[in-house]
Formats: C-alpha cells, structure tokens, sequence
C-alpha cells in the first residue's frame, strides 16, 4: 500500500509542475522516515509536526492540506489531528483516496489548470 501512495504522490506533483495555477504555492514536509534517536529529537526540539499533510498549498490567501491515501488507506491519529487544526484554524483540508480523486480535488480547489478527471 505504502508504494501505491509513493506512486500517487509522485503522480500529483507530476500534474502540480504542469498545470499548477500561477501564484499557488505547494510543498511537501519530509517529515516521516527513519530517524535515529539523536536526529529525531533534533528535529522534534526544530518544530517537526507529526501528521503534515502530504502536499500543503498557498494561494491567494488561502492555506490548503491534502493528505493522499492509497486504495483503503486510513488516516493516522496524528494525520486527523493535523488536519482538524488546519480546518480550526480557517484553512481547507482534504483526504483523498487514489489519483483520481486527489486530482479532482485539487482542480476543485482551482490549484490545478484544466480538467483530466
């Protein structure tokens, strides 16, 4: 499942780089992966949130988070509460499952030029 997500994020940054709308600005945390001990605490004492969003936009004033799931995927804890701040705080966020519906969320969004879906 881990790699259907891998291949559906790369997909999604794919459509970002070729369709993204002029002004939004996108990013992924690389927060997850293996950390030794020492790195980890490192990184958690910098401000690393466990839960960010996949892909977290801005545009036009407005702050996004999308997480992407595989087919059946499920959210972590952490994931859900990420996303319930960011949704508290005014921003829209969104749980996609699969290519297809991550795509037509974001061009739902108007972060994405044209329509594939």
């Amino acid at each position: 499942m881990k790699r259907e997500e891998q291949t559906i994020h790369r997909t999604i940054v794919q459509h970002l780089r070729a369709r993204a709308m002029p002004g939004c600005v996108w990013w992924h945390s690389p927060n997850g992966g293996w950390r030794n001990p020492i790195e980890a605490k490192i990184f958690q004492s910098a401000g690393v949130k466990p839960g960010v969003a996949d892909l977290v936009f801005l545009h036009e004033g407005q702050f996004f988070a999308l997480e992407l799931k595989a087919h059946g995927g499920r959210l972590t804890e952490s994931q859900s509460a990420f996303l319930d701040d960011v949704e508290a705080a005014g921003g829209i966020v969104a749980c996609a499952e699969g290519l297809d519906a991550a795509l037509r969320k974001l061009e739902r969004w108007g972060l994405l030029r044209g329509r594939v879906t």
